[in-house]
């Protein structure tokens, strides 16, 4: 499955955005560009963003065309087609952030994901990155290997886990850390019932999350591969793997 866009965090805290037009569409995205520190500048300025937000036609084109000939990465706001970056609805726990974006497809359907997941987030989950973030030099003594990390926060932020980041506490970081230890290694076998990534169990989907490798015919479909870690090692084989690895393996069976 092909990403329409890679979402990406850019610190523009002093930095110079471009941005083009009048009136509240352009008010908006002033108020959003200030918000992240960005030096908003006009077009006769250098930068590497710019933001048009014009309404008429073919000045919004003549801009557009301008500005892509220099090389600069442009949103055109209502223009979809003609950007090369968007803004999307933003869910804000800092230093945790949550972007959602449709591709410029409907920002009203961005903005009502942003409202049902903002109910959902509490107020406790910034704090909770920032006492981790603290505790980071603490962490990697007690668990030196990054796979050992990687896999014991895993399990402390599954769904009831002591670190669960919808219901912990930043308190709990320093409990959890004194019984912390590695995850043990471990065979999951996972029969999928059909393609569909949507009629996996809660347990097998949290199990391809936490994987730190799948053996799995060729013939798997890739929208279930696609619901593991990026980073996880991906097999190609037709029977379950003959040894056990380090970690957590998953080994896939076709319906």
């Amino acid at each position: 499955m092909t990403l329409h866009s890679l979402p990406l965090f850019v610190r523009l805290a002093g930095r110079p955005v471009m941005l083009l037009g009048e009136g509240e569409p352009a008010d908006a995205k002033r108020r959003l560009l200030e918000r992240a520190g960005a030096m908003i500048v006009d077009e006769a300025a250098t930068a590497s963003l710019a933001i048009v937000a014009i309404e008429d036609d073919l000045e919004a084109r003549g801009a557009i065309d301008r500005l892509k000939a220099r090389g600069v990465l442009v949103n055109a706001v209502d223009r979809p087609d003609d950007c090369d970056f968007t803004l999307p609805a933003i869910i804000d726990r800092s230093p945790v952030l949550i972007a959602i974006g449709t591709g410029g497809a409907s920002a009203g359907l961005a903005a009502a994901l942003r409202q049902r997941l903002e109910a959902m987030l509490p107020a406790t989950l910034g704090p909770l990155a920032d006492r981790l973030n603290a505790m980071r030099g603490a962490i990697r003594l007690v668990l030196p290997a990054l796979d050992d990390r990687r896999r014991a926060l895993g399990r402390a932020f599954a769904q009831g886990g002591p670190l669960d980041p919808l219901t912990a506490a930043p308190e709990a970081v320093p409990g959890w850390l004194v019984d912390a230890t590695a995850s043990p290694d471990r065979l999951v076998t996972i029969r999928l019932t059909s393609a569909d990534p949507d009629d996996l169990t809660l347990g097998q989907a949290r199990a391809l999350a936490l994987a730190d490798r799948i053996y799995a015919p060729a013939a798997t479909p890739s929208a279930i591969l696609d619901r593991s870690r990026a980073d996880a090692v991906r097999i190609v084989s037709e029977v379950p793997p003959t040894a056990q690895d380090a970690g957590l393996t998953i080994w896939m069976q076709l319906p």
